[in-house]
């Protein structure tokens, strides 16, 4: 490998919007994400339940009541 081209690795914090922190590898400092394995639905099981939500509300929409 060719020397002083390459950045500096070294430990980050990243923090994610719902409030949850930890540390990582990465050549930036500190890293800001939207969604983590804290908030995620596929990690916390809920995506299972928004998928059927919707199939729900679009049969209740077709075959419900009317009115």
């Amino acid at each position: 490998m060719k020397e002083k081209i390459h950045p500096q690795y070294g430990e980050a914090k990243v923090i994610c919007g719902c409030g949850n922190t930890f540390t990582t590898g990465s050549v930036k400092k500190e890293l800001r994400v939207d969604v983590c394995s804290a908030c995620h639905p596929f990690f916390t099981g809920q995506q299972r339940n928004m998928a059927a939500r919707g199939r729900i509300e679009k049969f209740n929409k077709r075959y419900g009541q009317e009115g």
